[in-house]
Parts: C-alpha cells; structure tokens; sequence
C-alpha cells in the first residue's frame, strides 16, 4: 500500500471515529430534551477503610415539569443517594445528571450554592431539621427570600400568601415549638417554595407523623402541585402516599426498577374507577429487572432465554440449569 493510501485510510478511520463520536453525544444529548430532571446512568460509588459500596449503578430517571411523583424503595436502595445529588448535596462519581437545565456534575462550589438556594427547595423527614426554632412561621419562610432582591414588604406578603395555601396562616406569628408536627410540615413546604425553586424534594415528608397527620401533609403536597405549579419528587415508604400518585417510581440495587402509573377512568355506569398497572423499566443500557417473586417459582436464575415474538419478548427459564439441578449439580 502507498504512502497515500495508507495516509487516505487513516483520514477515513478518523472521520469514521470523530462521526460515531458525533451521533453518540447527539444520543446523549437527545436524551431527557425537555424535562426537567434527566438523570442519564448516574453512577455512585463511596469508599472508606478498603471498602467500595455502588449506592447507584447506571441509573436512569425522567421527571417532567409539573410532575409529583413518589420515589419507593428498599432500605440501601439508593433511593437517598440520588435525593442527595439532585439536591446539590452531592455529586455522582460518572454518568449526567440535569436540572432545570443545570449539570450537577459540573458545577462548582459557587453554583452549587446558588443551585441549592434558588433552584431547588428540600423538605426533610425529621421536623426539626426544616424550620430554625427561634423564628416564627412566617420569619422561617422570608429567610431563603433574604438572598433574593425582593422587598421585605413582598417577602413577608409572600410568606403569607404560601401559609395560607398550604393552610397554616394561623401559624405564621407561632415558632415550631408552638406548632403541631403536620403544621411544621406544612410551614416547612411553604419555606421550601419560598424562592419558587423549579423542583421540590421531600424525603420520607411524612414518616414522623400518624396517619391522620400524615393526609393533611401529603394534600398540602398536592396543593403545592397543583394550585402553585411545582414539580414535586417525594420519597416514601408509606403507601398510603405512594397510592395516590400518578407516577412512582422504584428503585433496587442501585437502578429504576420499575414504575406504577395510576389512571382515573369512567366506567359503563359513568362511576369513576382507578387503574394502577405496573411497568419493568427498560433502561438506557437495555437491562430489565425481573420481580423475584416471578422469577424464583420458574427457577431463573443466571441466565434466561429470550424468543422475539411479532407483538412480545418471551422469556423463558435456561433448561440446562434445570436438568443440572435434577441431577444434583453433575454438569456444573
């Protein structure tokens, strides 16, 4: 080969590559275009003393503006882990995570603090992390507007506006000692919108108060979605919460899992009935988490086998592993 076919075959390779490099940022641009939060294989990995725990591993997650969805999920799921990074509080160790147009993975000190500040509102589980004790409902609320331009008039009509929606104005001249735990939930909630953020996140919002306690909080959630327009994700153990959303989503192993969607629809007698069906989640890299409760009674383990059908997948369990099993493991 000559000097210039060979020099004419590198141009070509290098075109080649610098084009599959193109159509794959496209890809990866492509993905989440338009909503709001867009995690796109997010990897989390914490190591101390030898040890290396993946609290995430490759987790993809879509949340649209105008959404509130409830995030379940075991004990070391993840599920506090990616709270954590989409409140600003941490960062992931690969894979892109967007808010509100802003790559948490690349901001720095600065722009984290003003994401936390202006873009994002938390709500914790525990009561007395939410509101300083020494302010009143109303001072807790201004206190995150103090950092904005408005006035102190509009910064207290405002507070004021937000402890009226979310049903608690009568505690606005109260400190959180005076207050029950569903009313400094509920000030809480007000504090958290104070800056209008473009999401809020409320992890496990509900798991210190009764049942009773615990309706009044969540609808002040749903006030918070519907009449004051925020995009709302809440962790959850209790199902009373995650029932009566449209979306939850599940995380296990460090990954969704699958996703629960509820419809309302009208029957033949006009009576409106509610639908909840449940869907695996096919990630970006293609994997699908089988339910265990499906997969140990048809023995799958290890490997399955897949058939394309025209309108479906099948999966079926590996009959090698099952002739093994019968002779007691000969052919392992």
């Amino acid at each position: 080969m000559s000097s210039e076919e060979v020099s004419g075959a590198g141009v070509t390779a290098a075109t080649s590559i610098a084009e599959l490099g193109v159509e794959a940022a496209g890809r990866r641009s492509a993905y989440g275009a338009g909503a709001l939060i867009m995690c796109d294989r997010v990897v989390r990995i914490y190591t101390g003393e030898g040890i290396e725990v993946q609290a995430l591993q490759g987790l993809d997650l879509l949340i649209e503006q105008g959404e509130l969805t409830a995030m379940v999920g075991a004990s070391g799921s993840g599920k506090s882990t990616l709270i954590n990074i989409l409140a600003g509080l941490d960062t992931p160790t690969a894979g892109t995570v967007r808010v509100a147009g802003h790559d948490l993975g690349s901001m720095g000190a600065g722009e984290r603090l003003n994401y936390r500040r202006t873009e994002v509102g938390f709500v914790w589980q525990q009561t007395s992390r939410n509101l300083l004790p020494y302010l009143t409902g109303r001072q807790n609320v201004t206190l995150p507007m103090q950092f904005s331009r408005m006035s102190r008039r509009r910064r207290a009509q405002r507070a004021d506006e937000l402890l009226a929606a979310l049903g608690v104005v009568h505690c606005a001249d109260r400190t959180p000692e005076r207050m029950s735990g569903g009313e400094q939930q509920r000030t809480a909630i007000a504090t958290a919108l104070a800056n209008g953020p473009s999401v809020m996140l409320a992890d496990e919002p509900t798991g210190e108060l009764d049942s009773a306690t615990a309706r009044d909080v969540f609808a002040a959630l749903q006030t918070a979605n519907t009449d004051l327009g925020a995009t709302i994700l809440v962790v959850t153990h209790d199902p009373a919460v995650s029932a009566q959303v449209r979306r939850t989503v599940k995380i296990r192993d460090g990954r969704t899992s699958s996703e629960t969607l509820r419809h309302v629809q009208a029957n033949e007698d006009g009576e409106a009935t509610h639908h909840a069906v449940e869907y695996a989640v096919l990630d970006r890299a293609g994997r699908v988490q089988l339910p265990r409760d499906m997969t140990e009674p048809l023995g799958m383990r290890d490997r399955v086998k897949l058939e394309a059908e025209p309108d479906h997948i099948g999966v079926w369990p590996d009959d090698q592993a099952g002739r093994d099993e019968a002779n007691g493991g000969a052919a392992r």
